[in-house]
């Protein structure tokens, strides 16, 4: 077995926001805040969100998201006739690979994505805004039901460290590519809640 390690940063281009999952009223504080490390209080990015909104792309990108129930794929699915298109099959079966087969037909799981830690020069950076979200009330053009969600600003990064086992008879190069493309689908879409409204746009930077 070969183990090869992605590294880099995540360059935040738009206000990023992660759910903390706070359930603490805050009386005139932020109603939504993000996620922190409990030591530091620094925001992170989880590496279920990244490795989550990943393999979503994915899916979506490898065409096989309308033949499930809504479930993440898997080989049980590999049947369908769309596969009897022999590069979209290969590329459902990397997919498996890369991110394991609850059915088991492919395999554990090859990717591990750890949480993202606040790259060492954002240190000194702003690294929260709030953001005033309102509903607009359609027949008196008011704004109602003021909230404020809070955002990693701009400019802000996160170092990421990714992990992808290679087993015996595994291609390298395809697995790889596939978890280079997430990253292209991600920077295409975004990362984080709120994307509708223009929230997590980011750009990764993969380290030599």
């Amino acid at each position: 077995m070969k183990i090869v390690k992605l590294t880099g940063q995540i360059e935040v281009l738009s206000g990023l926001h992660i759910g903390g999952g706070d359930d603490t009223m805050k009386i005139g504080g932020i109603d939504n805040g993000v996620v922190k490390d409990v030591n530091s209080d620094k925001p992170y990015i989880p590496g279920s969100s990244l490795k989550g909104k990943m393999r979503s792309l994915l899916e979506w990108d490898c065409g096989v998201v309308g033949i499930g129930d809504g479930t993440p794929f898997s080989s049980k699915l590999l049947d369908n006739t769309i596969f009897n298109d022999a590069d979209k099959k290969s590329k459902a079966q990397t997919l498996l690979k890369l991110f394991g087969d609850k059915e088991g037909e492919f395999g554990i799981t090859r990717i591990s994505v750890g949480d993202c830690k606040l790259s060492e020069e954002s240190n000194d950076k702003v690294l929260s805004e709030a953001k005033y979200e309102n509903v607009i009330n359609r027949q008196k053009g008011t704004a109602d039901h003021p909230r404020q969600t809070e955002r990693v600003p701009a400019g802000v990064k996160f170092d990421f460290d990714i992990r992808v086992k290679v087993l015996e008879g595994d291609n390298e190069e395809e697995l790889i590519d596939m978890v280079k493309k997430g990253f292209e689908l991600i920077e295409s879409d975004y990362l984080g809640g709120n994307g509708s409204r223009g929230y997590g746009r980011v750009k990764f930077h993969l380290s030599d």
